[in-house]
């Protein structure tokens, strides 16, 4: 599928919005991930990552992936 082109006046090609701030997470909180599921926060590794214990597995996301969300 072709992406819909922009005229070049158009007023919208400056629309530059700044980027939301980063959910940080807190260890014992209980979050879910698109792809593993329910978890809990197990490390935080400051803007960086954050650690969740999925049951069978830990694993790292990085944080603003957009994937992991709080309960």
């Amino acid at each position: 599928m072709a992406t819909p082109r922009s005229l070049a006046s158009s007023p919208f090609n400056n629309l530059r919005l700044p980027p939301p701030p980063p959910v940080l997470f807190e260890v014992g909180q209980r979050v879910t991930h698109d792809r593993h599921g329910l978890g809990r926060v197990v490390g935080v590794e400051g803007e960086i990552a954050t650690l969740v214990d999925f049951g069978d597995r830990v694993v790292r996301v990085a944080v603003g992936s957009g994937r992991l969300h709080a309960l």
